[in-house]
């Protein structure tokens, strides 16, 4: 299995992607304003959930493949890279001016678990952390992919149920001061261009 080196260096990286306020971060505040933290912590539970289809993904081979060829994992590290090129030039370029406040519908305990479900499962960011960052932590000598991936996968929940856990807490605490504050987004935007920039950086010096 994976030694603490490669454990803790996932660890950093895994952090260091969840922070960045993407679609499922961006679900998840709007419904802790709207709703409240309960709202929230569900939302949580539904976005997590489908972080499960992008484990099973993976440890059925998609990783496993991308991880034994040198040519594939050069291609989809560097279709990784641009995109996170792409995400942190979109958003330190992004006008804050034409902002609207945050106002969503109540909806059911039920409904924002499979909006939450859904959001993860097409959410891109997630996809690109599986495709690009995931291979480059799994090394067949070490033990079985398949198990590795699984350990990697479970990992990246349990962070990610915490990172967004606090984003959850946090959103729905300032709820009043949110709402509406173009600012507040314009600043979250700027911050999060920075660590996609800082990613993609990051990215190009890993090899295969």
């Amino acid at each position: 299995m994976p030694d603490v080196t490669t454990l803790a260096l996932f660890c950093a990286a895994t952090l260091g992607l969840l922070i960045v306020p993407g679609p499922a971060v961006f679900y998840i505040v709007t419904r802790s304003v709207a709703q409240g933290r309960g709202a929230g912590l569900v939302s949580v539970l539904g976005v997590h959930t489908g972080s499960l289809v992008h484990i099973a993904a993976a440890a059925l081979g998609v990783s496993a493949l991308l991880a034994a060829s040198a040519t594939a994992f050069t291609i989809v590290k560097y279709v990784g890279v641009a995109y996170l090129l792409y995400l942190g030039l979109s958003k330190l370029l992004r006008r804050g001016g034409d902002e609207q406040p945050i106002e969503l519908p109540v909806q059911t305990r039920r409904r924002l678990f499979w909006e939450g479900f859904v959001v993860n499962v097409l959410n891109p960011k997630t996809a690109v952390f599986f495709l690009a960052f995931l291979p480059q932590f799994v090394h067949p000598e070490v033990g079985p992919v398949w198990a590795q991936i699984l350990l990697f996968g479970l990992l990246w929940v349990v962070l990610g149920v915490a990172s967004d856990g606090a984003y959850a807490l946090l959103s729905s605490a300032l709820a009043g001061r949110l709402r509406g504050s173009a600012r507040a987004r314009r600043r979250l935007d700027v911050g999060s261009g920075l660590v996609y920039l800082g990613l993609a950086a990051w990215l190009t010096t890993e090899k295969a």
